[in-house]
């Protein structure tokens, strides 16, 4: 069976938020970040090296990393579900926004966090960690302005990866200027398998300015 080794407050969420649209058979191991350093506890670094979350365990298989978690599960169980075939009109645009949450949007909204922590002595970066977060927000939204979800009509995983920026964003207040992605956050909250996800994990408090 699938083994989930779920952290709160964490990228984990949105893994056990795709296994309850999968219906895949799975088990949380829960998790609790340090109550003072907001850290992973070190007994996650006996599970893969890294010692972070999400990881899962499928048999003597473990995977790290919230893209490949997604796509290895939705290839494995998803039995044609929220994964565009190769030859769909829509599989570079999935493919796209699946690699784009992490190694695109994900990093200024890191640098605000650690920009917040420093005070002052960040003040000089602010303008250009905002700027880069506007520009990422502002292009994401256009990007639904003929379309649903990110990879067009119809919800997919582009749409669970993509989720943690747009949670960031609301929790921080930064989507109030960009109504395409309020919507479309708001739609993915009042899918059921979502909200099964959050009473089982928990809900999701992240970072703010």
């Amino acid at each position: 069976m699938i083994k989930l080794h779920h952290l709160n407050n964490s990228r984990s969420h949105r893994v056990l938020w795709l296994l309850e649209e999968l219906g895949a058979p799975y088990e949380i191991v829960p998790y609790k970040r340090d109550a003072t350093t907001r850290l992973a506890p070190p007994e996650l670094k006996k599970v893969h090296p890294l010692g972070k979350s999400p990881v899962v365990s499928d048999g003597d298989r473990v995977v790290a990393e919230s893209g490949a978690i997604i796509e290895y599960l939705t290839k494995k169980y998803g039995k044609g579900k929220l994964w565009p075939a190769e030859n769909a009109p829509n599989w570079v645009e999935h493919t796209h926004w699946m690699h784009f949450a992490e190694g695109s949007a994900m990093l200024p909204f890191l640098l605000a966090l650690y920009a917040g922590l420093l005070g002052e002595s960040a003040a000089p970066l602010r303008p250009r960690i905002e700027s880069e977060i506007a520009n990422h927000l502002s292009y994401m939204d256009g990007a639904l302005a003929k379309r649903d979800y990110f990879a067009g009509d119809e919800f997919t995983a582009a749409d669970i990866q993509m989720s943690f920026i747009l949670e960031i964003a609301d929790t921080s207040k930064r989507l109030e200027p960009y109504l395409r992605l309020k919507a479309l956050l708001q739609r993915l909250r009042d899918r059921p398998a979502y909200k099964r996800a959050v009473e089982k994990g928990g809900p999701l408090e992240l970072m703010r300015r």
